[in-house]
């Protein structure tokens, strides 16, 4: 059964840093394009960060621009996300989801492309 699961979340003050991960179960994870998502609660589900498969190509949204890097290592099975300069508004559950490419250098930013999620990691930055 294809199953992501991320950790790394936790309480963190203003200013910190934490490392997300997303490592896959019973499947080849550098197959897959990746994306970042965080759910903040009574708000919509907003794309974060997309890494293609190849590892070539990265994105992110321009709330993170800057501060966030997302990083795949293929021979760990796993997918990383390294958030720095934390802000409150970085509060939320944060979900990894896979999907398979048209092209190995393809990333995607819509929630609805993404056929594979995660059950999310809390990451709350509050002093």
């Amino acid at each position: 059964q294809f199953q992501l699961v991320e950790s790394g979340g936790g309480l963190v003050q203003p200013g910190g840093s934490l490392r997300l991960s997303c490592a896959a179960s019973r499947f080849t994870l550098k197959d897959y394009a990746i994306g970042w998502f965080r759910q903040a609660p009574g708000k919509e589900r907003e794309g974060v960060s997309f890494i293609s498969a190849n590892g070539d190509t990265t994105n992110y949204a321009d709330s993170v621009k800057g501060r966030f890097t997302i990083s795949r290592d293929n021979a760990k099975n796993t997918v990383y996300l390294r958030m720095n300069s934390l802000e409150p508004e970085d509060t939320a559950v944060y979900y990894c989801a896979a999907t398979v490419p048209m092209y190995s250098s393809s990333w995607y930013s819509g929630a609805d492309e993404y056929e594979y999620w995660g059950q999310g990691t809390q990451v709350t930055v509050s002093s």
